[in-house]
């Protein structure tokens, strides 16, 4: 538990960092998928496209990133526009999930590793 109160101030500012680059990768996607729709498949607005793609490619790139960074110091992401993440860790022996959310002051519940969110319990 203390590791992960100690933790949290990081991965505060991942979260917050991933859903912005999420909502920017789904603009530029969305962007991409309006190209692509103008040009009826005869080339036209190619050069717009590949430009397009790769701006997505490189948002995509950003956000996969941060999401490894989050998993390397040990913290599970269960949903990005939710703001949730799990810390493993153990209570009474056995190995549990703490469970946060963006948004939270700081870490206050569990759950069993088979269940989820909707299964939360007060610390």
């Amino acid at each position: 538990m203390d590791e992960a109160i100690v933790l949290l101030p990081t991965v505060r500012q991942l979260m917050t960092e991933i859903q912005t680059a999420k909502a920017d990768m789904d603009a530029l996607t969305t962007e991409l998928e309006r190209l692509m729709g103008l040009t009826g498949g005869n080339g036209h607005l190619a050069a717009d496209i590949a430009s397009s793609r790769e701006e997505v490619q490189r948002a995509a790139t950003k956000l996969q990133k941060l999401i490894e960074e989050l998993d390397g110091i040990g913290v599970e992401l269960k949903g990005i526009d939710e703001g949730l993440v799990d810390f493993p860790s153990e209570r009474d022996g056995r190995v549990i999930n703490l469970c946060w959310r963006l948004g939270e002051d700081t870490i206050a519940w569990w759950h069993e590793l088979d269940t989820g969110f909707a299964s939360r319990q007060p610390l």
